[in-house]
C-alpha cells in the first residue's frame, strides 16, 4: 500500500524545466474528434483501417468496427467501455491497442484518461508484463504526455476504477527502464505531491538508471531526498548507492553509506552488500580495512564467497601481506570453498615477488594435484619468479611444460626466459629458444632488443649487426631503444665511427636519439679520451633542445675523472651546477676517487668535505676509494685502520670494501690477512663473489703457490659460485707458469662449456704458456681459434708464437708469421725486430 504524505518539498534541483508534450495532446477533446452527426464530415472518407484490422472476408473486424465507431466520439465513450471491460482485461486491452493505433494514424487522444484505465486494469489483473509493454510502447512512441500529467490523470482515474496501488511504482519503474531519468524524477515529484510514496523496488529502478548513465551526482542528491522524507531502503538499495560511489571515483564514501545505515541500524546488510564493499575497499589497496570487513562478515554468519575471498588474497598479495594472504586460503579451503586458478595465480605471484620460488613452486605442485589447470598467466608468473631468482633451469623447464600442456607461449613468456637464461650466461639455450620463437612468428621489437643488449655487453658486434639484419628482414621495426642498444655495443667495443654511422642512421630513419642515445655516445667518446667529440655531441643534444639529466651530466665529470683531468673535471662541475646541475653522491665519488688515482690525497680529502657541506652523506663507495688508494700506496696497515674507523661509525660494510682490502693484502703478498678478511665475509652473513676469488687466486699466482689457487677454485664449485673469464685466465696462466699444461687445457674446455667467451687475455696466457711449455703447435692452434672467435690478436702473441718457432728450429714458419701480422696491419715492435735480429746472428 502507499503511504500518504501530509507534507512534501519540492525537487526542483533534481528535475527538468521542460519537458516536451506531444502536440495531440494540445488539442481540447471538443476539437480533436467531429461529433458523428456533424454534416461537414458526412461526405468524407473514413480513415484506412491499420493493418490486422479486417477479417479474412475483407469485412472490419467486430472490435475494430467498434473502435472506428467510437473513434469519432468523445473519449467518454472509450472510457466507459473500459470500465465495462475491467474483469475481462485481455479484450479491453485488444480493443485500447486498436483504439491507440487508429489514434495514432488520426487525429491523436483527445486526452490520456482511456490509457490511465488501461494501466489500471492490467495492474490489478496482475498482468505486470502488459503493463510494461504498454507502458514502454507509449514512452517511446510519444502516445502520452508528461509524466506529471500522467500521474495526475492515474490519481483522478483510480478514483473511477479498481485500481491497485503499485501501478505508480510501475509507471516509475519504467520511465527509469526505458533511461527517461529526468521524466521519472518529475513522476516520483508528483507523486509524492500526491502523497504517494513510491515503493523501494521502483525507487532501486530509478536509481540503477541513474547508475548505468553515470549521473551520480544526480542518484546521491535523489537518495539524499529518499532519506529526508524518511523513506525505507533496503540492501539493493545500499548496494546501488556503494557502486555510485565506487564509479563516480569516491569509493571511501561507499564506506560512509554503509556506516550510515548499517550503524543506525535501519539495515541488516547481506552478503551481496559486504561484498561490494570489500570489493571497493580491495580496490583502495586498503586490505587491513578489508580483513576487518571480511571478518565482520564472518562474525554475523555469513560464509564468504570464493569471489570475496580471492579478492581479499589478492589485495594482501599486492600489498606485501603473504602471511595473511596465506592464512586467508587455508581458511577458504577448510570452508568447503574450492581454491581457483585465480587465487592460486595471485599467492604465486606473491610467493615470486618476496623472492620464496620454492614455496611457489610446491603451491604450483599443490594446482595440479587439485586438477587445476594453470593458463598463460600463471606460467609467466612463475617465470618472472625464476629469472627474479636467478633460476634458468627452472624458467625453462616451465616454458617447456607449458608447451606440453597444449599452450602457445607469448611474446613475454617468451623474453622472460630468454632473459633468464641470458642472465645465467646460458646464450645457447637462449638463442636456440629465440630462434624456435622466430619460426612461430612470436618475436617483437623487446625480444631483438634484449638479444643485442646482451650481445653488445659481452662485445659480440658482429652476431649484434647479423641480429639486427634479421629483425628487419622478419619485418620488425627497430625502435630508439634498438639503436641504442646497437650504439652502447660500439662504444663499449671502443668502434665510435660505427658509432657514429649508426646515429646518422638513426635519424635518417626518423626516430630521434634521445638523451639516452647522446649520453652512450658521450660516454663511449670519454671512453676513448676523445673529450672534444665527448663536448661536440652534449652541444648538440643541448641545440636540440633535449636536457642532460644526472646521469649525463655524471658521465662528464667521471669520464673526465678516470682520465686524471681533475682540474677540467672541477671546472665542468662547477659549469653544470649554473646550468642546474645538484651533484650528488655519484658526483662526489667520481671526485674524490679521481684525485686518490692522481695521489692527490689532500685534494680527495677536500672534496669529501665538501660533500658533507652539501649535505651529501660519504657512501661505502665514497670510503673505499679512501682505501683503495691507501692499499694502491701500499698502505694496507693504513687502509685497516680506515675500515676500523668505518665500523666504529656503524657502517654496513659490503663487498667491494671487502675486495678492495683483499686485493691490495694479495698484492702485498700478505695472504694470510687476506684470508682473515675472507673468513670474516662469512662471519657478517654475506657472500663473497668471484671478484675476491679472483684476488685470492692471483695473489697464490704471483706467489707461484697454485695448490691454495685450486683449492679457492674447488671451494667456488661446492659453494656454487659461478667462476668467470678472469678467474679461468688466471688459472690456466698460472697452471702453464708451474707446468700443469693439461690441467690448464682442461680449465680452458671447461671455461668453454661454462659459455665464457675467451678474450684476448686469455688466450694471450694460453699461448704465452704453451709457448713457455713448448707446446707451439698447440699455441698456433689457440691462434686459429683467435679468428673464429673474432679476437684481434695483437704484437705480444705473434712475438710470442715467432720466438717459439726459432727456438724450434721452424723459420719458414716464424717468417710466415711475420708476414701474415704486417697483412693484419700489425706493426712490429722491439721485440719483435730483437727476435729476429738475434736469430740472424
Amino acid at each position: 500500500m502507499r503511504t500518504l504524505l501530509h507534507s512534501s518539498k519540492s525537487l526542483a534541483s533534481l528535475l527538468p524545466r521542460s519537458i516536451h508534450i506531444p502536440k495531440h495532446f494540445c488539442s481540447s477533446p471538443a476539437s480533436a474528434l467531429p461529433p458523428p452527426d456533424d454534416p461537414n464530415t458526412a461526405d468524407e472518407p473514413p480513415v484506412p483501417s491499420p493493418a490486422g484490422t479486417t477479417d479474412t472476408d475483407g469485412s472490419a473486424h467486430p472490435l475494430q468496427r467498434l473502435v472506428d465507431a467510437f473513434s469519432i466520439t468523445s473519449s467518454k465513450r472509450v472510457i466507459d467501455f473500459l470500465l465495462r471491460k475491467q474483469r475481462q482485461p485481455k479484450e479491453a486491452l485488444e480493443f485500447f491497442n486498436r483504439f491507440q493505433v487508429q489514434a495514432a494514424v488520426g487525429s491523436g487522444f483527445p486526452d490520456v484518461d482511456p490509457f490511465c484505465i488501461m494501466l489500471h486494469i492490467l495492474v490489478r489483473a496482475g498482468q505486470l508484463l502488459n503493463t510494461r509493454e504498454l507502458m514502454e510502447r507509449s514512452i517511446r512512441r510519444g502516445f502520452i504526455p508528461r509524466s506529471s500529467v500522467v500521474v495526475d490523470r492515474l490519481v483522478e482515474t483510480a478514483k473511477r476504477c479498481d485500481s491497485d496501488p503499485s501501478t505508480f511504482d510501475h509507471v516509475l519503474g519504467c520511465y527509469a527502464r526505458t533511461g527517461r531519468i529526468e521524466e521519472a524524477l518529475e513522476a516520483f515529484q508528483r507523486m509524492v505531491e500526491n502523497g504517494i510514496v513510491p515503493g523501494i523496488e521502483s525507487r532501486n529502478h530509478l536509481l540503477i538508471a541513474m547508475l548505468r548513465s553515470g549521473s551520480f551526482g544526480k542518484a546521491r542528491e535523489f537518495f539524499e531526498v529518499m532519506r529526508a522524507k524518511g523513506m525505507t531502503f533496503d540492501c539493493y538499495t545500499l548496494d546501488i548507492m556503494m557502486h555510485v560511489c565506487i564509479k563516480g571515483g569516491d569509493p571511501k564514501a561507499a564506506e560512509v553509506y554503509f556506516r550510515e545505515l548499517v550503524d543506525g541500524g535501519r539495515l541488516k546488510p547481506d552478503a551481496l552488500v559486504y561484498r561490494t564493499l570489500i570489493q571497493s575497499l580491495c580496490g583502495q589497496s586498503d586490505a587491513k580495512r578489508a580483513c576487518e570487513f571480511l571478518s565482520e562478515m564472518k562474525g554475523v554468519g555469513m560464509v564468504p564467497s570464493a569471489f570475496v575471498y580471492n579478492l581479499v588474497i589478492g589485495a594482501c598479495v599486492k600489498q606485501g601481506n603473504l602471511a595473511e594472504a596465506s592464512k586467508l586460503k587455508d581458511e577458504m579451503l577448510g570452508s568447503g570453498l574450492s581454491m581457483n586458478l585465480v587465487v592460486a595465480t595471485s599467492l604465486l605471484k606473491g610467493y615470486c615477488v618476496v623472492g620464496d620460488l620454492d614455496s611457489a613452486l610446491d603451491l604450483l605442485a599443490s594446482v595440479l594435484e587439485q586438477g587445476i589447470e594453470p593458463n598463460n598467466v600463471t606460467y609467466c608468473v612463475l617465470i618472472q619468479g625464476c629469472y627474479r631468482n636467478g633460476n634458468a633451469e627452472k624458467a625453462y623447464e616451465l616454458y617447456c611444460q607449458m608447451k606440453e600442456r597444449g599452450m602457445i607461449p607469448n611474446v613475454f613468456t617468451v623474453n622472460s626466459v630468454i632473459k633468464c637464461l641470458l642472465k645465467a650466461n646460458k646464450w645457447k639455450e637462449a638463442f636456440d629458444l629465440f630462434d624456435e620463437a622466430v619460426g612461430s612468428g612470436v618475436p617483437n621489437v623487446f625480444t631483438y632488443n634484449i638479444l643485442m643488449q646482451w650481445l653488445g655487453r659481452v662485445g659480440r658486434m658482429k652476431e649484434a649487426c647479423r641480429l639486427w639484419a634479421k629483425m628487419e628482414e622478419m619485418g620488425v621495426e627497430p625502435n630508439v631503444v634498438s639503436y641504442n642498444q646497437l650504439l652502447f655495443g660500439h662504444c663499449v667495443r671502443g668502434d665510435l665511427e660505427l658509432a657514429a654511422n649508426l646515429y646518422t642512421q638513426m635519424s635518417q630513419t626518423g626516430i630521434k636519439p634521445n638523451v639516452v642515445t647522446y649520453t652512450i655516445l658521450i660516454e663511449g667518446y670519454m671512453y676513448k679520451n676523445d673529450f672534444n667529440q665527448a663536448y661536440d655531441v652534449l652541444n648538440t643534444m643541448q641545440n636540440m633542445g633535449i636536457a642532460c639529466n644526472d646521469y649525463t651530466y655524471n658521465i662528464v665529470i667521471n669520464g673526465l675523472c678516470k682520465a686524471g683531468r681533475m682540474t677540467e673535471a672541477k671546472d665542468m662541475l662547477h659549469n653544470f651546477m649554473e646550468q642546474g646541475f645538484i651533484p650528488n653522491g655519484m658526483t662526489y665519488n667520481s671526485m674524490v676517487d679521481g684525485f686518490i688515482k692522481k695521489g692527490m690525497m689532500n685534494l680527495a680529502v677536500s672534496a669529501y668535505h665538501e660533500m658533507l657541506s652539501y649535505g651529501i652523506s660519504p657512501s661505502v663507495i665514497t670510503y673505499t676509494s679512501f682505501i683503495v688508494g691507501y692499499c694502491k700506496s701500499n698502505c694496507t696497515d693504513l687502509a685497516l685502520k680506515f675500515l676500523n674507523e668505518i665500523r666504529r661509525k656503524g657502517l654496513q660494510l659490503d663487498i667491494p670494501m671487502y675486495s678492495a682490502l683483499i686485493s691490495g693484502l694479495c698484492k702485498e703478498g700478505k695472504m694470510e690477512a687476506a684470508l682473515d678478511l675472507f673468513n670474516d665475509i662469512y662471519k657478517v652473513g654475506l657472500k663473497p663473489h668471484c671478484i675476491i676469488f679472483n684476488n685470492l687466486i692471483t695473489g697464490y699466482k704471483f706467489l707461484n703457490s697454485m695448490e691454495g689457487a685450486f683449492e679457492l677454485h674447488k671451494r667456488m664449485v661446492t659453494e656454487g659460485i659461478p667462476c668467470d673469464k678472469v678467474i679461468y685466465t688466471n688459472l690456466i696462466d698460472g697452471s702453464l707458469k708451474v707446468g700443469k699444461t693439461a690441467f690448464a687445457l682442461e680449465l680452458y674446455s671447461e671455461m668453454i662449456e661454462q659459455c665464457h667467451i675467451p678474450d684476448e687475455i686469455t688466450f694471450t696466457a694460453l699461448i704465452h704458456g704453451l709457448c713457455l711449455n713448448g707446446d707451439i703447435e698447440g699455441a698456433h692452434k689457440v691462434l686459429d681459434e683467435m679468428d673464429k672467435s673474432d679476437v684481434r690478436p695483437c704484437v705480444k702473441i705473434y712475438n710470442k708464437l715467432i720466438s717459439g718457432y726459432f727456438r724450434k728450429g721452424n723459420l719458414e714458419e716464424a717468417f710466415q708469421l711475420h708476414d701474415e701480422m704486417l697483412d693484419r696491419g700489425l706493426v712490429p715492435d722491439d721485440t719483435t725486430y730483437d727476435i729476429l735480429v738475434s736469430q740472424k746472428l
